[in-house]
C-alpha cells in the first residue's frame, strides 16, 4: 500500500536545517535534530556522484570536480557497485566460472575476505581457477605464508578483518579466515541462504559465523547478492556499520525516536524530493536509483568529508582527519553490472 506523502509544513520557530526536513519524517515519532551537515550529504552525493560521470567522460581531463575535499581525498562511489573493487568482483569473481550457489559463493566469500584484487590474482596464478572443488587450502594458506614474508599485503585497508584465532586457533589471520570459509562450505550455507525467504534471514546465518559481526555480514551479503544465488531488493535490509553510524550522528545529533537504519530508509525513500529542494542535479546510476546500500554508504562517506567540511560536527570515534589522499588510477574501468538490475544495455 502505498503510503500518502504529508506536504511540509512551516514550523516557525526553530531553525532552517529543521524546516527543510518533510514532515513525515516526525509523524508518531518524536523529532530528530538534523545539522548542517544532513543538507551536506545531498550535496556531497550530487557532487561525488558528478565526479564519478566527469571522470568517466573526459578521463585524461582532470580535475574532475571543482570541490577541494573531494579532489583531493579519497571517496568511494555513491554506488558501492561502481567501486573499482566492487566491479571487479562482479565481472571477474560472481560471473566468471560455475554459475552453481556453491561455486559462486565461495568465490565471492574466499574474495571478500581479503577484498584485494591482487590477492585473487596472486591465489589464481600459482593455485590456477579458483574452485570449491578444486581448491587445495594447504597450498593457498603457502601462497599467502610467502606473499607476507615478501612483505606483500594480503588485506584491503578498506575494513579491518578480525583474526579469528579464537575459532580456528591458527597464528596467521589469513588460515582462519580460510578456515572459516571451509565451515561456511561444509555447513551448506550458500543452499542455505538460497533458501531464505528475506535478507535479513539470509543475514541472520551469515552473522552466526565467528569473526563476522554486523557490518561484515551485510557486506557480505550484498556482495552474494550481485550474484543469481539470491533475489533480494536491495531496500529489503539495511544495517548501519561505524562510518554510516557516525555519519548519521553528524546529520541528526538527536535521532529523537528512530533508530540509525530508521534514518537511511527514510533518506532512500525521499532522495529525489530532498535533491529537488537544494536545486542539485543527481545523475543516476544509468537509471537506478540510490538503495539502501548506498545510502548507507553515503552517511559513511560524509562522515569523512565532514572532518574537513563541518570540523565543529563530532561524530562517533573522535576522527578529525581523512586518511587517504586521491591518487587516480588511470586504468579504464568497463562497468558492468549485475544482469538482474537490467541497466547493462545503457551503460556508455
Amino acid at each position: 500500500m502505498k503510503k500518502s506523502v504529508v506536504e511540509e509544513p512551516r514550523l516557525p520557530g526553530i531553525e532552517a536545517n529543521q524546516k527543510s526536513i518533510p514532515h513525515s519524517f516526525f509523524v508518531g515519532r518524536s523529532r530528530p535534530t538534523p545539522s548542517a551537515v544532513y543538507d551536506t550529504y545531498w550535496r556531497f552525493a550530487a557532487e561525488r556522484q558528478a565526479t564519478f560521470f566527469a571522470r568517466l567522460e573526459r578521463p585524461l581531463n582532470p580535475p574532475w570536480t571543482e570541490d577541494p575535499v573531494i579532489r583531493d581525498y579519497k571517496f568511494t562511489n555513491v554506488y558501492r557497485a561502481a567501486d573499482r573493487v566492487s566491479q571487479y568482483l562482479i565481472r571477474n569473481v560472481i560471473y566468471t566460472g560455475d554459475q552453481s550457489a556453491e561455486e559462486v559463493f565461495f568465490r565471492t566469500i574466499l574474495f571478500k575476505l581479503f577484498n584485494r584484487i591482487e590477492t585473487w590474482e596472486t591465489l589464481s596464478e600459482e593455485l590456477g581457477p579458483l574452485s570449491r572443488e578444486t581448491f587445495d587450502w594447504t597450498k593457498a594458506v603457502n601462497v599467502l605464508d610467502n606473499a607476507m614474508r615478501l612483505k606483500i599485503k594480503v588485506y584491503s585497508a578498506a575494513y579491518i578483518m578480525p583474526s579469528a584465532k579464537s575459532s580456528f586457533g591458527h597464528d596467521r589471520k589469513h588460515s582462519n579466515h580460510l578456515s572459516l570459509l571451509a565451515k561456511m562450505i561444509d555447513d551448506r550455507v550458500p543452499l542455505r541462504i538460497q533458501q531464505c525467504g528475506t535478507m535479513e534471514a539470509a543475514y541472520e546465518i551469515l552473522l552466526s559465523y565467528p569473526s563476522i559481526g554486523p557490518f561484515l555480514a551485510y557486506q557480505y551479503l550484498i556482495d552474494t547478492n550481485y550474484s543469481s544465488i539470491t533475489g533480494f531488493s536491495e531496500n529489503d535490509f539495511v544495517v548501519a556499520g561505524p562510518g554510516a553510524l557516525s555519519g548519521i550522528a553528524k546529520c541528526f545529533p538527536d535521532l529523537g525516536g528512530w533508530s540509525p537504519g530508521d534514518v537511511i530508509r527514510h533518506v532512500t525513500e525521499i532522495q529525489e524530493r530532498e535533491f529537488d529542494r537544494l536545486g542539485l542535479m543527481f545523475r543516476k546510476l544509468w537509471g537506478r536509483r540510490l538503495h539502501l546500500i548506498d545510502c548507507q554508504n553515503l552517511f559513511c562517506e560524509v562522515d569523512k568529508y565532514s572532518r574537513v567540511k563541518h570540523p565543529e560536527f563530532c561524530g562517533q570515534g573522535g576522527r578529525t582527519r581523512i586518511k587517504q589522499i586521491f591518487k587516480p588510477t588511470m586504468k579504464p574501468i568497463s562497468f558492468w553490472f549485475p544482469p538482474k538490475w537490467e541497466i547493462n544495455d545503457q551503460v556508455g
